[in-house]
């Protein structure tokens, strides 16, 4: 018998979710996921298995989030100098490619070089906004409180990306302002290869870069800290990097300069993570580091991998020791080797990180701008909707993470309509922290439901509350046919996902009965009983 591919994957992904067949991920030589085939009569007539088939391709709860990086120009603003109104248009354009195909959350780079994207009383204004470090934007522009609004508008989260320890990017062509950091303190930064580096060795320098962080915290209503790949420098043939002389003078207790650079990491994220939960404790603080802690052939606690960098032994960090810490909300290793890679293989990768027992959340970085065919190493849609599905079969990991935006306005291979036909079909709800704070706000109240000729009106008042903390960020609304039981765990009956109370349902049969259901949901995403109504009839 032949089967259409349509078939084999329904089949395939049925297999998963019954447990009754055999999943395996391959070894770092075959990086095929091997499947046994299921007999078709058990899949088509068992109703709870559709459900949970239903539940694996659209789960309701997910991290859905994109990086959008200014680092360079690569995806905003498209080029430096441009004038405010262009850069809106710019931004604007790309949160809506991600809203279109349900992105729930930003990670937007707002200091890329020890600089800023926002008011600052600490760093200039970022050359890639204005063109020349230190010059403001036009007509009192303040681009990091427009992304905020343009995001929350749109129900999205949004994570503020720093990149803590870049100084200056090139020492020949970049441009620098007289007041930058690396002229006043020069003391604090060494050179490698073409670019300068804070010193973390350095006890003022963590102090200065959690300085950093709080104003931004401290003066912006972002919903998260993003640090990304980029501690001590990646590893250039040739180069040493020039602390023996700190290491002498702060490395007592280290047993070597390595183990000490390790430390000076460790205590930044440490030092970090308490300076966000004391000013703001609902802010989030993530990393999205380079996927490989260390090889196996390096450590036998390491993964199937054979790179030739990684982030305990190259860039000095201990990532491993951030998990077991639980010093982040959120870690998101950037996996961006395909499931047929040799050297850092999909499937090998996500087995280490899931076997590591990350108490938190857990996020995959996907490299999405390999869609592009121009790149050497380009993937197909195929090899981007395997990876997402692969990382649903893990019950810690939490969502996905897309480098980069570009990928969106461009479209390359056509993607967005693949995953709107696919992993992306519903929206979803970002997954709750509960470490932060597991109180849902109180239900809606007063739900009000009317047939007009436009569609079914709904209305309802925001629930009251005792505790700031407790109030409604945003609501959920949920519609049954008649003969449906709810079951709020569908994301197939999710209609809206807003902020607004009300809501006019136009996708309604003439003479259908309907039951809908509002909730409330903070924050920090946790959710409300069910307000009900009516059963009503179009």
């Amino acid at each position: 018998m032949v089967l259409s591919m349509k078939k084999i994957h329904f089949f395939t992904v049925a297999i998963i979710l019954l447990g009754g067949m055999g999943f395996m991920l391959s070894p770092a030589s075959k990086s095929t996921v091997f499947f046994e085939a299921p007999k078709a009569i058990e899949v088509v007539n068992n109703f709870t298995a559709k459900e949970k088939i239903l539940q694996f391709n659209h789960p309701k709860r997910e991290f859905r989030s994109a990086w959008i990086t200014t680092f360079t120009n690569l995806d905003w603003p498209s080029k430096r100098g441009l004038p405010s109104v262009q850069q809106k248009k710019e931004f604007v354009n790309i949160i809506n490619q991600f809203e279109k195909n349900e992105i729930n959350s930003v990670i937007a780079q707002v200091r890329a070089s020890s600089d800023a994207f926002y008011k600052s009383k600490i760093s200039p204004w970022s050359e890639w906004l204005t063109g020349t470090q230190g010059k403001p934007p036009d007509n009192n522009f303040d681009p990091l409180q427009f992304m905020l609004k343009e995001c929350h508008d749109r129900n999205m989260e949004f994570h503020a990306w720093f990149n803590p320890f870049r100084a200056v990017s090139h020492t020949r062509f970049s441009s620098v302002a007289k007041n930058h950091i690396t002229n006043e303190r020069p003391e604090w930064f060494f050179k490698y290869g073409n670019s300068k580096y804070y010193n973390p060795g350095i006890p003022e320098v963590r102090a200065y870069i959690i300085k950093v962080v709080l104003e931004v915290v401290n003066n912006y209503d972002i919903d998260g800290v993003h640090f990304d790949d980029y501690f001590y420098p990646y590893t250039i043939k040739g180069e040493v990097i020039p602390d023996v002389k700190q290491f002498k003078k702060y490395g007592d207790g280290c047993a070597n300069i390595d183990d000490w650079r390790r430390d000076n990491i460790n205590l930044l994220i440490k030092e970090v993570s308490l300076a966000i939960k004391q000013a703001k404790p609902h802010v989030k603080f993530g990393i999205s580091p380079l996927a490989i802690w260390r090889n196996i052939k390096q450590d036998k606690l390491g993964s199937e991998t054979a790179s030739g960098q990684s982030s305990y032994d190259n860039l000095y960090c201990d990532t491993k020791l951030w998990i077991e810490q639980d010093w982040l909300d959120y870690m998101a290793p950037q996996i961006y080797g395909s499931t047929k890679n040799k050297y850092a293989n999909y499937n090998n990768l996500i087995d280490w990180w899931t076997k590591n027992n990350y108490n938190h959340h857990l996020y995959v970085g996907h490299a999405i701008y390999k869609l592009d065919q121009k790149n050497k190493r380009s993937i197909g849609t195929d090899e981007l909707i395997k990876q997402v599905e692969i990382s649903r079969t893990k019950k810690n990991i939490n969502g996905n993470i897309y480098f980069r935006a570009k990928a969106f306005v461009d479209n390359y291979q056509g993607f967005q309509k693949v995953l709107a036909n696919s992993i992306y079909k519903y929206p979803a709800l970002i997954p709750a922290m509960n470490w932060i704070d597991s109180i849902p706000p109180a239900a809606p109240e007063k739900l009000k439901v009317k047939n007009k000729k436009e569609g079914i009106i709904l209305t309802w008042k925001a629930p009251s509350f005792k505790n700031a903390n407790d109030t409604a960020s945003y609501y959920v609304i949920y519609r049954y046919d008649e003969a449906e039981n709810v079951n709020r765990e569908f994301a197939n009956k999710i209609l809206s996902i807003q902020k607004p109370t009300s809501f006019i349902d136009t996708t309604t049969v003439y003479g259908k009965k309907y039951n809908y259901v509002i909730t409330a949901v903070d924050r920090l995403h946790n959710e409300s009983n069910s307000c009900y109504s009516e059963m009503i009839k179009r």
